[in-house]
């Protein structure tokens, strides 16, 4: 048996060596050349490696009208969150990537999944981290079906492809990527070279059978995930849970989907007998104190394809240090800086020698723009300390030069506002609907200044 070939790959740049050494000449990074398996010319001629493959082996051009798509159906989940931010279910031959902090509930949500869609179609359930005593423990306490279901604790990739090969599941989990190996790779598990060609094989397998594939990932501490770059290239879903550990909320976001759009975002709540999804997410994030209080105010963000509701804070302070501090949380940092400069210049508020300080509550991360008024006129009202009323709703993006802009789908977020409850609205001119919207007063704004008078 001839010898497999290896090279030296860079981490940051994809720079490849013939050897090791300390430095990469390309990107000059220290200590990111890994070692990784090189095929052998001839493999791309072979027969496909897995048995059982109902496609076609051959490749011939097509035009793309004529790609029929209803060989392609959607697998329901049994969770309307989940199904949302896959773009309306699990697509056969796809590969997805789950990732979040130890603890966020990937292992339980995944669990809950794959139990309830063994109970219509084969399903296997690969752990590497845990028992399967470990497992069924959790799945007696959550009370979920578990008669169908099949597990398999296996850390070998070979091994794991020859049992799916015989099994033919429809559906595959794989908890995790992280501690997967191969035979053919002489580093530990977890190395960047085991984490990429462990990925690729396994999505290379699920492309050529048509299973629908879970990968679960690490996170490592500031938030990313864990291993190569390239690994959230190969899949075609990348999912993210986030929730801290004193709040019983999750939310899942999509970074990466083919099937659907991106940053859509689905709400769970942990509760004893697992992973629930929250219908209306915007109730668990306006629940605000009975008397209303400075600095805060309602924003309407939109996540995906639906509005949500959520409560910007902001706390500002005399400062008492030569550089007074800027703390943003579910907000950019620079952009709280840059807005606080068109505030100074276009409101005449002054606050360089102040501490500003703002929160989104509930630990939704605010990715979009339309959050620029409703931050100024929470910080206005902490400054001047003067309470807004606690039907007001504030959206709109700030320019430099102080105008107003208009943000997408303007109507569709005052309507979700007058839904739950909200009787003012201060808006940017250009989201204005021509004939109103009943129960709610709208105000469109084209300048900070007109802005700050309507308050």
């Amino acid at each position: 048996m001839a010898k497999a070939k290896t090279a030296y790959v860079c981490t940051e740049c994809g720079a490849d060596y013939t050897k090791w050494q300390g430095q990469c000449s390309a990107c000059k990074e220290w200590n990111t050349l890994t070692e990784m398996r090189v095929a052998p010319a001839k493999a791309a001629a072979a027969k496909p490696r897995f048995d059982g493959y109902a496609g076609e082996t051959s490749q011939r051009v097509v035009k793309l009208a004529d790609v029929d798509l209803k060989d392609m159906p959607r697998i329901g989940t049994g969770t309307q969150e989940l199904d949302r931010v896959l773009g309306g279910g699990l697509v056969p031959g796809s590969a997805i990537l789950i990732g979040g902090h130890p603890g966020a509930g990937k292992s339980t949500l995944l669990l809950q999944i794959m139990c309830y869609l063994a109970q219509t179609q084969p399903a296997l359930y690969v752990t590497g981290e845990e028992s399967l005593q470990q497992v069924a423990m959790r799945a007696h306490r959550l009370g979920l079906a578990a008669d169908a279901l099949q597990m398999l604790s296996e850390t070998s990739v070979e091994a794991i492809c020859q049992t799916a090969t015989q099994l033919q599941p429809k559906i595959m989990v794989i908890d995790s990527i992280q501690v997967m190996h191969m035979a053919e790779i002489q580093s530990a598990p977890g190395s960047v070279a085991q984490v990429r060609e462990s990925a690729a094989d396994l999505t290379r397998y699920a492309k050529q059978t048509g299973t629908v594939l879970f990968l679960v990932g690490h996170v490592t501490k500031d938030g990313s995930l864990a291993g190569p770059k390239v690994l959230e290239h190969m899949i075609d879903c990348s999912l993210q849970l986030e929730g801290s550990s004193d709040s019983r909320f999750r939310t899942l976001r999509s970074h990466k989907n083919r099937f659907g759009a991106v940053n859509e975002l689905g709400v769970f709540a942990m509760l004893e007998n697992g992973l629930k999804e929250v219908k209306n997410p915007s109730s668990i994030f306006l629940n605000r104190g009975e008397q209303p209080s400075p600095g805060s105010v309602v924003m309407v963000v939109w996540e995906g394809t639906r509005p949500l509701l959520v409560e910007i804070q902001a706390l500002v302070d005399e400062s008492h240090m030569n550089n007074p501090r800027r703390v943003a949380v579910g907000l950019e940092s620079n952009r709280l800086a840059m807005l606080l400069a068109v505030l100074h210049r276009h409101g005449g508020l002054h606050t360089g020698d102040q501490d500003v300080f703002v929160n989104v509550v509930g630990g939704v991360k605010v990715l979009e723009t339309s959050a620029d008024l409703a931050l100024l006129l929470a910080v206005v009202s902490s400054f001047r300390d003067r309470a807004l009323s606690q039907s007001l709703m504030v959206f709109g993006e700030v320019g430099l030069s102080g105008e107003i802009r208009p943000v997408p789908n303007g109507q569709e977020r005052i309507r979700e506002a007058a839904k739950h409850g909200f009787k003012r609205a201060i808006v940017p001119k250009g989201n204005v609907p021509k004939e109103g919207i009943d129960g709610i007063e709208i105000v469109g704004v084209s300048r900070l200044a007109d802005a700050l008078d309507a308050l």
